[in-house]
């Protein structure tokens, strides 16, 4: 595989990784105690950390990167096992 490929997958998991990571460790400003400002969200974070997020992002993007980097050079899962319409054709 090219490294452009390469590339372009690793951004794509980081990507797809954001929508992963983003829900976890957000804490409230009802759940922290804080005041709102008039118009703001409930469910709105206190406190949003760009630089812990991304490190977070980045490690479960590298993570899944690697395992499909895996399973394409070892064939851990091929297309005919996942193939539910014809399982006849399916290896394994």
């Amino acid at each position: 595989m090219r490294w452009t490929s390469l590339l372009a997958i690793y951004f794509l998991c980081w990507a797809f990784s954001v929508f992963l990571v983003l829900p976890f460790g957000v804490r409230t400003t009802h759940e922290v105690g804080g005041e709102f400002i008039p118009g703001q969200a409930e469910s709105a974070p206190h406190e949003f950390n760009i630089k812990r997020v991304a490190i977070r992002v980045t490690i479960v993007a590298t993570i899944v990167w690697a395992a499909f980097v895996l399973n394409y050079i070892y064939g851990w899962v091929t297309p005919a096992m996942l193939d539910f319409v014809n399982p006849s054709n399916s290896a394994g």
